[in-house]
């Protein structure tokens, strides 16, 4: 057996360095034992150093789990199932938390690497803000995609769509929006709509310096349609994904006492909601996928800060950009999920029937994020759009004839 493979038990309570499993009945002398939780086989797999590690799913993360159920949704486990987990060598920015390492997706792993920060000067603060981004290894002589990310997120949503787009030598960027992801944003005093779209504006006049395809998933898409109304010279293209523009702000939330929100936003953080939220974002994925892409989705959550940039976004009444939705001149792209649950594709349609120079792409057997749940179908409507009456001649641009599936 391959170093580092963890063996699934049905029964086992307790880790063992041995590679023994004890099924509670019997209570060998292991050398180092622990009470199976999901921290804590991340834990001990990550200081592990011997050849195998066995562990039992009944136990597994009690929380979130209970008689194989959570929230609904069936786990079976039937057999024995060896996993490899073995990953490669990365070295992490060190402005980012620590749990980073817990990380198992080698494409999460991959994209978290190559974050990195760069200022950008805004009169949100006296100083530069540290912005978190992913630069492209090669720029062309057109124009850029920019990836936005939704809401409470970071551009780490963007880990599996990414790669197939750089691949496919399309000019890929992506940031962390102003309060969210894993910028340093320290003094700054107000996360409003405004105070965002600025440093999303000086990002683009001081690093991408060309037109865009802003591209805006969920509540990202509410701040792509923002920003290119009111900067339309750094929209070439607009792309909504499963996009938020018709609910008005962020409701109740931005008249609760502060106490209650910061409170709602502790438990925004939680790991049950988290992997709760992620049954209902994907239609099918694996108990394993769930949990990892859970890590993922609450990692900038344990930045300093992060909880009162939140509260001061719910506080500031959120976007509310439903008027300015007929305002967009830009030739727009919408791509939806077609069993999108949390936004209904009937918003795609009204999407079309608003918006001035407005297509619509459905993908199929697919939920609110398909650059996560469908990377290259997703890509590749992405890249067709990119190339449409481009002229992407250079040296280092895209040529037409390569192919993203």
């Amino acid at each position: 057996m391959a170093a580092n493979t963890i063996l699934v038990l049905p029964g086992c309570r307790s880790l063992c360095s041995s590679g023994r499993v004890s099924d509670g009945s019997t209570q060998p002398n292991f050398t180092q034992r622990t009470k199976v939780t999901s921290a804590n086989i991340l834990k001990f797999h990550s200081s592990f150093k011997g050849d195998v590690i066995s562990f039992g799913l009944s136990n597994f993360n009690r929380q979130s789990i209970r008689d194989h159920q959570t929230y609904g949704r069936s786990w079976k486990v039937s057999q024995i199932k060896a996993v490899t987990t073995d990953l490669p060598v990365l070295t992490f920015p060190t402005f980012l938390p620590p749990d980073v390492e817990l990380l198992r997706e080698p494409v999460a792993r991959e994209m978290a690497a190559r974050i990195q920060h760069v200022p950008v000067q805004t009169s949100l603060t006296p100083n530069p803000i540290m912005t978190s981004c992913v630069i492209p290894k090669k720029t062309t002589s057109s124009v850029a995609v920019m990836l936005l990310h939704g809401f409470d997120s970071s551009l780490l949503e963007w880990r599996h769509s990414y790669p197939v787009l750089e691949d496919a030598g399309v000019e890929t960027w992506a940031m962390d929006i102003l309060g969210w992801g894993f910028s340093n944003a320290e003094g700054v005093k107000s996360y409003n709509v405004a105070a965002k779209r600025e440093h999303m504006y000086e990002f683009w006049k001081n690093y991408v310096k060309k037109p865009m395809i802003l591209v805006g998933p969920s509540l990202g898409g509410a701040a792509a349609i923002d920003f290119a109304v009111t900067h339309p010279e750094a929209v070439a293209k607009l792309v909504l994904v499963d996009a938020q523009g018709y609910t008005e702000g962020v409701g109740e939330m931005a008249t609760l006492p502060k106490l209650l929100a910061y409170m709602g936003v502790a438990f925004l953080k939680s790991v049950p909601l988290r992997l709760y939220a992620n049954t209902l974002i994907f239609t099918k994925a694996s108990f394993d996928f769930l949990l990892d892409s859970m890590r993922v989705g609450r990692l900038h959550c344990l930045m300093p800060g992060w909880a009162d940039a939140t509260v001061s976004f719910m506080m500031s009444g959120g976007y509310n950009v439903t008027a300015s939705i007929p305002q967009v001149q830009q030739e727009t792209l919408i791509i939806w999920g077609e069993r999108d649950t949390i936004v209904p594709k009937t918003f795609a349609e009204k999407f079309v029937a608003d918006l001035p120079k407005a297509s619509l792409k459905f993908i199929k057997d697919c939920g609110h994020i398909p650059h996560v749940e469908k990377p290259k179908e997703f890509s590749s409507i992405l890249k067709e759009f990119y190339l449409q009456g481009q002229n992407l001649e250079g040296e280092e641009g895209l040529q037409t004839g390569q192919s993203i599936v």
